[in-house]
């Protein structure tokens, strides 16, 4: 099942994308989801970010290479970080460089679970119970910021630093999907969710064991390898280009870079 949220009309609500078109539905998924008879073509809808999280959790260092091109040793454990919601943006909506320190902008081409039910204390072998989906998010980060400060809340959390997107899609073998960046049209990233160190279902327990996960709750798993940062020279984002966050199964997150407009 593929699972939106749009805006027609004015209104905001969720849809199914099916028979050819945006299925509008009462209710959410993480209640009830009640297809209504009337389907709506996707040019008369604008996407917005599938969910509205209560907590943005994301990894760091959770893809073998990554780990391997920064020289960092694999983790023992979830490298573990939060995001703002205020950072949250959806498809389409411009990455706006930051009025302060704008210039080593990065792009993270990344894997989300979305939480479907409250969680806590969740075994491994459970966590699918618990998982409504997975969607396409991009972890823009200011290396500027995140080198600096010691640790990386700050760095991760500019507005509109968390584009999601296009959908929320259940079902999907998430532990082999091909991944992929591209910045104006050329691949930055390729790689397969089974480059991660700790998988999903092992994500979420772990979680689970720190935090009350909330319907609705969004986790970024990590990002591959070929950030920007770590190119020589350095591709850092900037004013017009164009960022596409492809996964297997999910689709394109497509989001496009401007400047700061005071």
């Amino acid at each position: 099942m593929r699972i939106i949220r749009y805006l027609h009309e004015g209104n905001a609500r969720y849809g199914i994308v099916e028979d050819g078109g945006v299925r509008p539905c009462d209710g959410t998924p993480f209640t009830r989801l009640t297809r209504q008879s009337t389907v709506l073509d996707h040019g008369d809808v604008r996407l917005l970010p599938p969910v509205d999280p209560p907590n943005i959790i994301c990894l760091g260092l959770n893809y073998r290479e990554h780990a391997v091109e920064t020289g960092h040793p694999l983790p023992a454990e979830p490298l573990v970080f939060i995001k703002a919601t205020t950072s949250l943006c959806g498809p389409g909506d411009p990455i706006v460089l930051p009025a302060r320190y704008p210039d080593k902008i990065d792009y993270e081409a990344e894997l989300a679970i979305v939480i479907g039910k409250v969680a806590k204390n969740i075994r491994e072998d459970h966590a699918d119970e618990v998982i409504l989906g997975y969607t396409v998010a991009n972890d823009v980060s200011n290396r500027a910021v995140q080198f600096t400060d010691g640790q990386w809340a700050r760095a991760k959390s500019h507005d509109t630093f968390c584009p999601v997107g296009p959908a929320i899609v259940t079902d999907l073998d998430a532990d082999n999907l091909a991944i992929t960046c591209r910045l104006d049209g050329k691949v930055m990233q390729a790689s397969n969710t089974g480059d991660m160190i700790f998988p999903v279902r092992r994500i979420v327990s772990h979680l689970s064991h720190s935090f009350t996960l909330l319907p609705g709750t969004l986790i970024l798993t990590g990002t591959p390898s070929g950030v920007g940062f770590m190119r020589k020279p350095p591709v850092y984002l900037r004013p017009g280009q164009v960022v596409e966050v492809e996964i297997e199964g999910i689709g394109a997150l497509v989001n496009q870079v401007v400047g700061y407009a005071g």
